[in-house]
């Protein structure tokens, strides 16, 4: 039984699941579905092709599925698709996709979103993510998981960030962040690695050493870095050092570390 607020409007074609709360002066779109035990707090706007998936909070003054921020956008036929069990907090913006970025923007499973956090067009996010407050993602940004984005951070568009990212506060991203690593400053830059954030996931010690290992091969050798990745991802038999040279080797925006 679902339990929705007598101001609320819900447009007729809304697909709405078992166990959801609508609060005061809510409006769910024609286009919308939401899954089980969503719960979404007053005056919220949810709109536009979106799919919600179940036992997300959305809470209040948040706005999802709006029309993307393109000047080039015509109406097309574009969507956003959101996962289960996520936080979205107050004041939040998220865009679908659009035509040139693939017509999806997607967000994974278990995320916390704080308040005022804007996600853009055509942004891909993964599961366990953190988005401090004011954190604004542009469009085409990919994040995967576990990543951790300070508050007041904006990410510039087509930017990738690797799984177990943390990034500062205040911090200013325009090139890719490799995956475990720790990045910040106005231009963000890498730090090290975000060492607290693998001690958390990793059990074995080994892996943790493996990617000290690669990193300083990387990031501090002085050698040159596509080098250095191919050889890592060639000759090294660790799965997480593969994947952060990988990472290093597809990279289309470059990597922001000081060069000796």
């Amino acid at each position: 039984m679902n339990n929705i607020h007598k101001t609320a409007i819900i447009e007729e074609g809304a697909i709405l699941g078992d166990n959801i709360t609508i609060g005061a002066f809510t409006i769910i779109g024609k286009n919308v579905k939401i899954g089980d035990g969503t719960i979404i707090d007053s005056h919220t706007l949810i709109d536009g092709k979106t799919t919600i998936g179940k036992n997300n909070h959305i809470f209040s003054h948040a706005a999802i599925g709006s029309i993307p921020q393109d000047l080039k956008f015509n109406g097309e036929d574009v969507e956003l698709v959101i996962g289960d069990n996520n936080k979205i907090r107050e004041y939040t913006l998220f865009n679908p996709g659009t035509i040139g970025g693939g017509s999806i923007t997607k967000i994974g499973d278990n995320n916390l979103f704080m308040g005022y956090v804007h996600v853009a067009h055509d942004c891909i996010i993964g599961n366990n993510c953190i988005f401090a407050n004011g954190a604004t993602l542009a469009g085409h940004v990919e994040c995967d998981d576990f990543v951790v984005i300070g508050g007041l951070t904006p990410i510039h568009q087509f930017c990738k960030i690797g799984t177990q990212v943390m990034v500062g506060g205040a911090s200013a991203v325009a090139q890719d962040i490799p995956p475990f690593c720790l990045a910040e400053g106005n231009k963000a830059v890498l730090r090290g690695l975000n060492l607290t954030g693998l001690r958390r996931r990793f059990e074995n010690r080994e892996d943790i050493d493996a990617i000290k290992s690669a990193y300083k091969e990387l990031f501090e050798s002085g050698k040159p870095l596509q080098e250095v990745a191919r050889e890592l991802f060639e000759t090294n038999e660790n799965k997480h050092v593969k994947e952060l040279a990988s990472f290093v080797l597809n990279t289309k925006r470059g990597i922001p570390f000081n060069r000796k």
